[in-house]
């Protein structure tokens, strides 16, 4: 089936769909918004310099900013012209940003805001092959060499955009659309090839089931278009027309929340467990009867929660109950999130089911979905028959089945057509019949609702759902000649911690110079001045990494991980579920100081 192109989509939306606010921004106060015209105008003025800059079909160009009206427009325009898109994250680390850049030849990079031109600009010397910088809204002084995008788009005109749609005519759904690199568990980045038609299939796969409403609906873009998730919920709104609000950081949702008051979004876990916090530790703030009130209105949500999430029978004094605490503190929690949402997709990691029993009990409709980098991302999603736990049903157009392992295999037009530049490990993921391996374990019910139980593979996700390697980290901690051993934590955790075994012959003997000694392993471990200096070692040595690839917190431990103790396989690799259920106190010690509340809504 073809499923069009993204720019042949856009300009669909653009002549069927046109609306004053097509693109949101949030400046010196207010929200501006621009027109469905001028948006095209943009991207087609910004196509034509990209195409003087000698912009080729197939030639890979960069694009390294946060969520804001430049990221679309530079993306539709590098595909009209032909080009594949390299998104980088905007606050990825030096050495992943000079890596992707590289790898995937890029000669020309796109930059939005001051902050990531100087990011960009610091590693510039490290990049032989990029020729041209055009920069977005960079201030007024920037370097002779880059080219200003307000220059490039001023005169841009009717001209410009009858040769953008000639152009994009041509674009075959064939055609490599972009590359998204994402770490493998050797932590080396894997340029993941997406062609036209694996965003345009999964667009239409998801979204002809969302039902946008171009009048009424208002969609709020947050999750870093970098990401694929991000990237494709919001191909969907604005394919379907939908005014999209842009977010540039996690810290300005709330406030976006009120002003725009969205009614269709999506998130990560961490999104939502920051909100249950937030609101659970205002109530307990609260003091007299609204402390009361609080109290008895969790207590109606958590017995509501059969009748509200899955339509069980609930009685005449429950509901009455609970249109009392609706009207009293609910609706109050629905206000807080803008009051109109009605739709919010969840992905990127696994959503507590506790979490998203409450969140439905109040009133705040969350559809969890489940999906990859290399599936474009959607394989499956509970909208709009919702079954809470699970990840929902396989998309229009997708295969998914149980391996005898257990892995989750998925086929479909989704599904990526490899990793660029590296056929081998293409080969270990992507059968020649077109399955893919996901690495991640599961089963289907009876329904064909699919469940996500397990990891196959060692790669950490955070709450906020950001891929973490640990392999290398661990690696880079290990040559230290203070750190014996150390293993990386934090899989749907809020951020990463390690164990680190020092080395007690060389601790020892650095620490003797100031006097101090140690009678055993354990004595070496809690001493304060071990800890500083384990604590100086893990930031000499991880200063590299991205924010959410560091490590936050530690914890020393007195005996080395060994075959003996169950720790090590045969061929001395981490045996990391072990080492964690046997070190599960320490590790819990780590975060109870930050730990949330969640709810606990079963009987």
């Amino acid at each position: 089936m073809n499923y069009g192109t993204l720019p042949s989509r856009f300009l669909n939306a653009i002549d069927k769909l046109p609306t004053p606010r097509a693109q949101m921004v949030r400046r010196d106060g207010r929200w501006d918004a621009i027109s469905s015209q001028e948006f095209l105008r943009r991207v087609a003025g910004l196509s034509t310099a990209f195409v003087e800059l000698g912009v080729k079909p197939g030639d890979r160009v960069g694009l390294f900013s946060a969520n804001r009206p430049e990221w679309h427009t530079a993306d539709f325009a590098i595909t009209g012209a032909g080009g594949v898109t390299v998104p980088v994250y905007f606050n990825e680390s030096p050495d992943r940003m000079i890596y992707i850049l590289k790898h995937c030849g890029a000669r020309v990079v796109f930059v939005a805001g001051h902050a990531q031109l100087q990011k960009l600009l610091a590693v510039r010397a490290d990049l032989p092959e990029l020729e041209q910088i055009i920069v977005a809204d960079c201030g007024p002084d920037i370097p002779v060499e880059c080219l200003r995008y307000e220059t490039l788009i001023a005169g841009a005109g009717a001209t410009d955009i009858s040769t953008y749609r000639i152009r994009t005519s041509q674009i075959l759904p064939s055609q490599l659309a972009s590359l998204i690199y994402t770490s493998g568990t050797t932590g080396e980045p894997k340029g993941v090839m997406l062609t036209h038609n694996n965003f345009c299939s999964n667009v239409h796969g998801v979204g002809h089931d969302f039902e946008i409403n171009p009048a009424k609906d208002t969609a709020l873009s947050f999750l870093p278009l970098a990401h694929v998730y991000g990237r494709t919920v919001d191909y969907i709104y604005i394919f379907q027309g939908a005014p999209l609000a842009y977010v540039e950081s996690v810290e300005a949702v709330g406030q976006a929340l009120l002003e725009v008051r969205p009614t269709v979004t999506a998130a990560v876990p961490r999104v939502f467990e920051k909100i249950y916090a937030r609101l659970v530790e205002q109530g307990s703030r609260t003091t007299g009867i609204k402390r009361v009130l609080f109290t008895w209105a969790m207590k109606i949500a958590k017995r509501a929660t059969p009748w509200r999430t899955t339509g069980g029978l609930a009685s005449l004094a429950l509901k009455l109950q609970w249109k009392i605490a609706d009207a009293l503190v609910y609706k109050k929690i629905r206000l807080g999130t803008g009051g109109r949402l009605r739709l919010i997709c969840s992905g990127g990691a696994p959503l507590s089911k506790d979490l998203a029993e409450f969140f439905w009990t109040v009133g705040i409709p969350i559809y969890q979905g489940y999906g990859l980098t290399e599936t474009s991302p959607i394989v499956s999603n509970n909208y709009p028959a919702n079954r809470i736990g699970s990840s929902g049903r396989p998309i229009e157009d997708v295969q998914v089945r149980i391996a005898e392992d257990g892995e989750i295999l998925v086929k479909g037009p989704c599904v990526m057509q490899g990793y660029y530049k590296d056929p081998e490990a293409t080969r270990e993921v992507l059968t020649e019949d077109g399955w893919f391996s996901t690495g991640d374990i599961g089963y289907l019910d009876k329904d064909s609702y699919l469940y996500i139980t397990d990891r196959k593979k060692d790669l950490i996700k955070t709450a906020a759902g950001k891929f973490v390697a640990p392999q290398p980290i661990e690696n880079a901690l290990k040559t230290s000649p203070y750190i014996l051993n150390a293993m990386v934590i934090g899989d749907r955790r809020k951020f990463i911690v390690a164990l680190i075994v020092p080395n007690p012959v060389t601790v020892a003997a650095r620490l003797a110079d100031q006097g101090i000694k140690f009678a055993s392993n354990e004595e070496m471990a809690a001493h304060p001045a071990v800890r500083a200096l384990i604590d100086a070692e893990v930031k000499r040595l991880t200063v590299h990494l991205a924010q959410y690839e560091s490590i936050k917190r530690f914890a020393l431990l007195p005996e080395d991980f060994t075959f003996d103790n169950g720790s090590l396989t045969f061929t001395l690799k981490l045996k990391r579920r072990v080492v964690e259920q046997h070190y599960q106190s320490v590790i819990e010690s780590l975060y109870a100081d930050v730990s949330e509340p969640r709810p606990i809504l079963q009987d």
